[in-house]
């Protein structure tokens, strides 16, 4: 299992030991969407759901899952966490919702797993609050688009 930090030589997984990693201010930036009907949409963007404020509740929901990412990954390290943005941003043409979450520490490991998580949290939050209207919504595109600080230094998508 060379190259994968969270096994051993016999392929036994463990939590990587990040005591003797300097600490330093980590930043992490992901994306993704959740797409769905027209009419979908506009119940979204004109407010029109029973459960209330979709957008607000999910950027919420995805700051909440940063905080329990080392509950839903088990490997992950529990972090003190800096700052959390999530953005939702209506987006006509998909049409749907654009979901960004930025995340930032200071620390020995990455905040990568968490920025992801807000993103994922959030998108099944909107796909919780408008069910009801739309089972065909989709969830897509999630991924990394930028970490900064560690050893591994900068990583950003083309």
């Amino acid at each position: 299992m060379s190259g994968l930090s969270h096994f051993d030589n016999q392929g036994q997984a463990f939590m990587v030991d990040v005591s003797e990693k300097a600490h330093t201010d980590r930043i992490a930036v992901a994306a993704g969407w959740i797409k769905m009907k027209p009419a979908t949409f506009n119940l979204i963007s004109e407010s029109g759901t029973k459960k209330g404020d979709v957008l607000g509740i999910a950027q919420l929901a995805g700051i909440m899952g940063v905080k329990k990412t080392p509950d839903l990954i088990p490997l992950c390290h529990p972090l003190t966490i800096s700052k959390v943005s999530v953005n939702l941003t209506l987006e006509p043409t998909l049409p749907g919702v654009q979901i960004n979450a930025t995340v930032k520490t200071t620390g020995q490991t990455g905040v990568e797993m968490e920025a992801l998580t807000a993103v994922s949290v959030a998108a099944l939050t909107i796909y919780d609050m408008v069910k009801a209207a739309d089972k065909t919504m989709e969830i897509g595109g999630i991924k990394l688009l930028l970490k900064d600080g560690g050893k591994s230094g900068r990583y950003e998508a083309l």
